[in-house]
């Protein structure tokens, strides 16, 4: 055996199709191209998502709302874990220092107080809001709100 009488095996390689040679070669004529029609000319091509005129699913498909971009995002925490932080910690005043100090929110972080749960401390809390539930449970145990 030598390198100039090595062949490929029988039937792994065919012959590319030659289209556009005469009408015996059985691609003449149209060249496997059809009749008429945008694709059927040279230079052809489409638009990405073009559905040859009917309407292209990335306008048919609804679309619906939109994002604000001056939507406030409140990080809420309820008294319950006001009054974990004051027990566990011995605190008469939350800022929110003191919860972003215990890893409870972000510095970033806009935080509402909302009336979740009990409170027995008597606590100085300042946040940025509060619901109306949490500053009557505040205010009921002798504690103060101060709203920044």
């Amino acid at each position: 055996m030598k390198l100039h009488t090595l062949k490929p095996a029988e039937g792994s390689v065919k012959s590319r199709k030659r289209v556009g040679r005469g009408q015996g070669s059985g691609r003449g004529g149209t060249s496997t191209r059809g009749h008429k029609g945008a694709k059927s000319r040279s230079g052809y091509k489409t638009k990405l998502g073009f559905e040859g005129g009917q309407m292209p699913l990335q306008r048919r498909v609804p679309k619906f709302g939109f994002k604000s971009l001056n939507k406030v995002i409140n990080k809420p925490i309820n008294l319950n874990v006001l009054q974990e932080l004051a027990a566990q910690h011995n605190l008469d005043t939350i800022s929110v220092e003191t919860l972003v100090a215990h890893g409870l929110v972000s510095k970033n972080d806009v935080v509402k107080v909302l009336g979740s749960g009990e409170l027995t401390a008597k606590l100085n809390v300042s946040a940025h809001s509060f619901s109306a539930s949490a500053v009557e449970a505040i205010e009921i145990v002798g504690g103060t709100v101060n709203k920044l």
